[in-house]
């Protein structure tokens, strides 16, 4: 087995663990399974520059569907979470411009 496809196999086996943790809450997990996923991804870039052979491309080309239908999942886990952390972080910036102008307004 070429050295590109183990390191897409794992990968894979990594972003299925993310897809898991991100299912289970599981976040601070998540962030450390991401730190893995960027540390495989940039050696993938490095080794992934050679020509394959028709089976090999295949199964890359697997592995590849296989990893991004795992980020898709874990995107539609997060989003939600997100966009309430965004509202939070909105309302507080809004909390904090209405504290600044009636602290300014009651310097007069």
């Amino acid at each position: 087995m070429s050295v590109v496809i183990e390191k897409y196999e794992s990968l894979a086996r990594i972003t299925s663990k993310m897809r898991q943790a991100a299912i289970e809450d599981e976040w601070d997990l998540l962030t450390e399974l991401e730190e893995q996923s960027s540390a495989q991804v940039a050696e993938l870039k490095l080794l992934d520059l050679a020509p394959i052979d028709e089976v090999t491309r295949l199964r890359k080309v697997a592995l590849i569907k296989k990893i991004l239908a795992d980020d898709a999942a874990i995107r539609s886990k997060m989003e939600p979470w997100m966009d309430q952390l965004q509202r939070i972080i909105d309302s507080a910036r809004s909390e904090d411009r209405v504290q600044k102008a009636y602290t300014a307004g009651a310097s007069y």
